[in-house]
């Protein structure tokens, strides 16, 4: 992915004595409401997917075989990150940032669009959704390390802090709302999910197109192979025993307890409350998070956040494990409240730690490593899933899931006393 796209009056990004706020520029605010509507996007069509898929597979097979199909959506979307997402991390230092970004969310477009050509036609088989599906894999593999190297460029040094935690916010909303949002709409239409994701990737493309600054990186004297700088971030998460911890803890928990890809397994076969019941599902994970979201940005942890991540995982685990034994729509939707209530919590201190124990000069890397073992975690997860389901039944997996992760919070707590004992969130 290489070229540069041509904006009336291209500029450089701003100095290092320019705002302090990143709101005070533009481009930021631009940025910000593309990086809202991309998550938003990418959440609606994943919710579309899931049901899509599964009630396809359903017409001619019995629930055990059918969530295996529902695992391949997850695996046709983590092999392509996979391969791709430690060399899009090193090409983001070399190739323009803004580029990268604009023709990876073209691509994703190019999906959502083909998903509700396909939506609108009825009957589309499976192997051309699970296809759509590898190529949209592999453009999130392009788009997050580039969109993480462009941000700095966009607001410049001073800046840089609180637009990093503007971004966060951004994500996090967007994470939030977008399972929520996705489910209620896919209980109305399928083909209305897809075409919501279409109309969310067209506004961060015409955001992308609106900013003036250049995406070109600065070319360094002496350069480091994109080899080399691979293997050194891939080096300093292995020997930070605080960031492989708190990496590798949510790759286990989530690759046992993802709840995403048994909703509509439950919400069709178990429960019985159809489409509009597995809205409310995946509404119910979301709102649980939300609303967490909004008491920890109004009070913080800022202390024991060691302690704090240990026990809302385990909260997390119990929920899982209460939610596959459940019989009633209205239990198994309280548990998922918690569940996403609990997982916010992980998710704030988690970040927060990684955050502060990498230096500056590594967070590039490292948050291409961190992509790699949490961002594809989900579609891993979502493979690992279908087979559970295929072994055990799709209750079977749930408590399965359940017991796991909370074998993995004790395990890890006694593996990385470092990470148990991080105290300070400031």
């Amino acid at each position: 992915m290489t070229g540069t796209i041509e904006t009336t009056e291209p500029v450089q990004p701003p100095p290092p004595e320019g705002p302090a706020s990143p709101w005070a520029i533009r481009d930021f605010r631009l940025l910000w409401v593309g990086r809202v509507a991309a998550v938003l996007g990418i959440q609606i069509q994943s919710s579309a997917l899931l049901w899509q898929v599964y009630e396809i597979a359903r017409r001619d097979h019995p629930v055990a075989e059918a969530s295996l199909y529902l695992g391949l959506v997850g695996l046709c979307q983590f092999l392509p990150l996979l391969a791709l997402t430690l060399p899009a991390g090193a090409m983001a230092d070399r190739r323009d940032r803004k580029t990268t970004v604009t023709l990876s969310i073209l691509v994703e477009g190019g999906c959502a669009l083909a998903f509700l050509a396909m939506a609108i036609h009825g009957h589309p088989p499976l192997w051309g959704l699970l296809a759509v599906a590898a190529v949209f894999g592999a453009a999130r593999a392009f788009l997050a390390p580039a969109s993480q190297a462009f941000l700095p460029m966009v607001v410049g040094r001073r800046a840089l802090p609180p637009a990093i935690a503007a971004q966060s916010i951004a994500f996090q909303t967007g994470a939030i709302a977008g399972p929520a949002l996705g489910g209620v709409i896919v209980g109305f239409s399928v083909p209305g999910a897809y075409g919501v994701a279409l109309a969310m990737f067209a506004i961060v493309f015409a955001s992308l197109v609106l900013i003036r600054t250049s995406g070109k990186p600065a070319v360094s004297p002496t350069r480091v192979s994109p080899f080399d700088q691979v293997r050194e971030g891939l080096a300093y998460v292995w020997n930070t025993k605080i960031v492989l911890g708190a990496i590798s803890l949510d790759l286990i928990v989530v690759l046992l307890a993802g709840v995403a890809l048994l909703t509509p397994i439950f919400a069709a076969d178990i429960l019985h409350v159809g489409a509009v019941g597995f809205g409310l599902l995946r509404a119910a994970f979301g709102a649980g998070a939300l609303l967490m979201a909004l008491y920890l940005s109004r009070f913080p942890i800022v202390k024991h956040g060691g302690k704090w991540m240990f026990g809302a995982v385990a909260v997390f685990g119990l929920c899982t494990l209460a939610f596959g034994l459940s019989t009633s729509v209205w239990l198994s939707g309280a548990m998922l409240f918690v569940g996403g209530a609990a997982d916010m919590i992980s998710v704030n201190i988690r970040q927060t730690l990684i955050q502060l124990a990498t230096p500056d000069h590594m967070r590039g890397r490292v948050s291409s490593v961190s992509m790699l073992f949490i961002g594809a975690s989900n579609e891993l997860g979502e493979a690992w899933s279908g087979v559970a389901v295929r072994l055990l039944g799709p209750i079977g997996a749930a408590v399965y899931g359940g017991l796991g992760a909370l074998t993995a919070t004790g395990l890890w707590a006694r593996w990385f006393p470092a990470l148990r004992k991080a105290d300070r969130l400031e």
